[in-house]
């Protein structure tokens, strides 16, 4: 297991979408719940946060999510079934999601965007660092995006966004930063954050990707942060009020920079310390795109031991008699 800050234990998932573009499949059934080959999406993004050190897992859900709580629990009839049959590898696969963190559970009530969900963590987290993770993004187990990036919070204290380049007219769907250098290649410096920008008006081609470690003083600013654009509070719009209070963002309004020093910048543990972004390299899966979703799977089938070589014959059979 990577070690991580001994100071982040918890980790948020906030799970209360409506999953509307998968309907009729996502009708009874949370989109959290729909197979990638044979586990839930849900369950890689858990494993994920175990993964880097995170044994405190609290999901944010909303009505008809009570599968997702019956998957990460005892089923002691299936075991009990499983046990008799003498099937010893399903059972060990049943109770591996119920063994993998400490898992909590508070619904969102009203859903009033990403910034509120992750506002309803707050008697949870306490005052501490914290990991959000979006269930949409799947990060290939190979490539430790959040491991490095409680790393880098470690180090550097505040906050930490994950930032992976796109092509730039696809940046309108995602959040979209402007970043300086820090000296380490993988590391930035965040200047703004844009929530969906229009092409022509975006600072980078960097967008935000579903994964933060982010300082607790989040919380307070969350509270006071009025809704934006879709009449959602956004979480983009209150990390860039950390960046301003830290005098490292650029505040509204004014287009320019703000340079911080020592008789400007905040003081004290609550200033919510810096907010750095690492650009993320590896492999990615966006599951919250049907398209996305599709590729993922047969991504990932390829990757398996027991799938992979007569699932990978079949698909060059496949797409030889297609062409």
């Amino acid at each position: 297991m990577t070690q991580s800050n001994p100071g982040i234990s918890k980790a948020v998932i906030p799970a209360a979408g409506l999953g509307t573009r998968f309907l009729p499949a996502t009708k009874a059934t949370p989109k959290e719940m729909l197979p990638v080959v044979d586990k839930p999406a849900i369950q890689y993004v858990v494993e994920e946060a175990v993964s880097a050190g995170l044994s405190d897992v609290l999901m944010i859900t909303g009505r008809n999510k009570r599968p997702l709580e019956d998957h990460f629990d005892r089923n002691y009839e299936l075991e009990e079934a499983l046990s008799r049959k003498g099937d010893a590898g399903r059972l060990a696969r049943v109770q591996e999601s119920s063994d993998l963190a400490t898992m909590h559970y508070v619904r969102q009530g009203d859903p009033r965007g990403l910034g509120h969900a992750v506002l309803c963590a707050a008697p949870h987290v306490g005052d501490q660092p914290f990991a959000v993770l979006l269930g949409d993004d799947l990060i290939d187990p190979r490539d430790p995006l959040l491991a490095r990036m409680v790393e880098v919070q470690a180090r550097l204290g505040g906050s930490v966004i994950a930032l992976m380049e796109v092509d730039p007219s696809q940046i309108h769907q995602y959040g979209c930063a402007a970043v300086k250098p820090t000296g380490e290649d993988d590391v930035v410096q965040i200047t703004e954050l844009v929530e969906k920008p229009d092409p022509a008006e975006a600072p980078s081609n960097l967008a935000i990707i579903g994964r933060y470690v982010l300082d607790p003083a989040i919380f307070g600013i969350l509270r006071e942060t009025e809704p934006g654009r879709g009449g959602e509070i956004q979480l983009t719009d209150a990390i860039q009020k950390l960046a301003d209070a830290h005098g490292t963002g650029t505040p509204h309004g004014t287009g320019a920079p703000h340079h911080a020093n020592a008789d400007s910048a905040p003081s004290g543990p609550r200033d919510g310390g810096p907010v750095h972004g690492v650009i993320f390299k590896g492999r990615r899966y966006d599951t919250g795109d049907r398209g996305d979703y599709l590729r993922a799977i047969v991504r990932l089938a390829c990757e398996r031991e027991d799938l992979g070589p007569e699932f990978r014959a079949w698909l060059r059979s496949f797409v030889t008699e297609e062409m």
